[in-house]
């Protein structure tokens, strides 16, 4: 895929404001979308420790009190996966990102169902044991994370994307927490295909990361 089927001349009023934690990956993939359109943003980092996120002001922007969230020039919008969605209908190509017809729609909103799931459940969740204390389950998510793992690998073996021909939305929403998952002592060495892939994620133009934590696998 060229440098130039990612680009997009999207150009907002302001630019947008995400509300993040910088160590979170439902917070990174909007970041990385934003990165790869090319759509001018702020961040704001919440201090999440003191309760931010649940100051009346924020509750307006993410009822629930969740990061991320997005204020685009007075659209507010929580949820990562719903942002990935509105920035891609607005600003870029929903056909590259979301399917050109109805076989690719719906793999990419399985895999966009899977990051919700399977993913939040097994490295995203082994993952907020050991960066945030988060009292769940750590042995269980790391089970679920190589039984994903083992499927993807798979899964992968044969193909460069997820979803399609191409990086699509399928691959934003899975990347952060599978990239980070050694974070939460979750290995990919055994995992050769997900570790390509995730290569192949890095090298696309304007690609950025997430913040490092200390890896325990």
């Amino acid at each position: 895929m060229s440098s130039a089927d990612l680009e997009t001349n999207a150009l907002t009023d302001q630019p947008v404001k995400l509300y993040r934690n910088p160590k979170s990956g439902h917070c990174h993939r909007v970041e990385l979308m934003l990165a790869l359109l090319k759509i001018p943003y702020e961040n704001v980092d919440l201090d999440m420790a003191n309760g931010a996120h649940h100051e009346p002001d924020y509750l307006k922007i993410s009822p629930l009190g969740q990061v991320p969230a997005i204020d685009d020039n007075g659209i507010a919008l929580s949820d990562s996966n719903a942002i990935l969605v509105y920035l891609v209908e607005r600003y870029g190509d929903p056909a590259l990102w979301i399917g050109t017809d109805p076989i690719e729609k719906a793999r990419v909103q399985r895999w966009l169902s899977i990051a919700a799931g399977e993913i939040a459940a097994g490295p995203c969740a082994a993952r907020l044991v050991t960066v945030f204390d988060a009292p769940l389950d750590h042995e269980g998510a790391k089970a679920k994370a190589h039984k994903l793992f083992v499927m993807m690998d798979a899964h992968l073996d044969g193909r460069d994307w997820l979803a399609a021909d191409r990086p699509t939305l399928a691959d934003i929403a899975g990347y952060s927490y599978i990239a980070h998952a050694p974070e939460g002592g979750v290995g990919l060495a055994d995992y050769p295909h997900v570790r390509a892939w995730l290569a192949r994620l890095e090298s696309l133009p304007r690609f950025i990361g997430m913040a490092r934590s200390p890896v325990l696998a």
